[in-house]
């Protein structure tokens, strides 16, 4: 794996000189970008499904069955990016807990959905309070059941 990677960082890094000659501003001008989803690795799909559906109140809206992993696509109800939960199937292991992994959430009731965590059994890492290191405003933190930091801010 390391050596994958490293032979993809080298091709990057010896291509792009390339594409930056052969790329104009005419032809970067006119492009939109936009967060569709995020994928997470986790350890099971059920148990996570059961987090971000039952708990964060997410709803699935498709799956997937690929030769390597089984894949759930779920969506907030009041829109923004999918969050895709993708439980490995091939057999090689692979470390999908604990990550330095955020995801971040809006509620109009902070206190509420970290209450409705931690009624669930996971770990509140810091209740939403105004918090002086962004100026005043409500942070709080959770973690999925595989470790992933949950941050929960409120509604804008």
């Amino acid at each position: 794996m390391k050596y994958l990677l490293t032979s993809l960082i080298a091709g990057a890094v010896l291509t792009a000189p390339a594409l930056a000659e052969t790329t104009t501003e005419a032809d970067t001008a006119d492009v939109s970008v936009a967060v569709s989803a995020v994928g997470i690795g986790v350890t099971s799909l059920e148990t996570s499904m059961a987090f971000y559906q039952d708990t964060l109140g997410m709803k699935s809206v498709a799956t997937f069955e690929l030769d390597y992993m089984d894949e759930i696509v779920l969506t907030a109800p009041d829109g923004g990016s999918a969050i895709v939960l993708m439980e490995y199937t091939d057999g090689i292991e692979r470390n999908v807990t604990d990550l330095p992994v955020k995801i971040v959430y809006r509620t109009s009731d902070p206190a509420a959905l970290a209450t409705k965590i931690k009624d669930a059994g996971f770990e509140i890492v810091r209740f939403p309070e105004p918090s002086a290191a962004v100026g005043g405003a409500v942070v709080g933190f959770a973690k999925d059941p595989d470790g992933y930091l949950i941050e929960i801010l409120p509604t804008r």
